[in-house]
């Protein structure tokens, strides 16, 4: 028999904010979307949204789950995976209107 070992990663979830111009954020498990005014990603925590104008991002590192994103910050949001959906039909409605 073979063996099959499991390896689970976990990160710690950390926001720092300076200044409104840049927004480095740990525990990120994946960027779903994003542009110059939204982004939308999946963090150990839960969906975040961070709206603003000229995002973009400065650093991003997929193996410890860092991401780093420069430009006007205006909002934070956390989500519920639930919710995710709900966004997302709500994007698509508006754009196509």
């Amino acid at each position: 028999m073979d063996k099959i070992e499991t390896m689970v990663t976990t990160y710690n979830h950390n926001v720092t904010i300076n200044e409104r111009k840049n927004i480095v954020i740990s525990g990120v498990k994946k960027i779903d979307s994003f542009d110059n005014e939204e982004f939308l990603m999946d963090t150990t925590m839960g969906y975040m949204v961070i709206k603003g104008s000229e995002l973009e991002i400065i650093k991003l590192d997929t193996y410890q789950g860092n991401v780093s994103i420069k430009g006007k910050v205006n909002s934070l949001t956390y989500m519920e995976s639930a919710n995710k959906k709900e966004k997302e039909d709500g994007i698509f409605g508006k754009l196509f209107k």
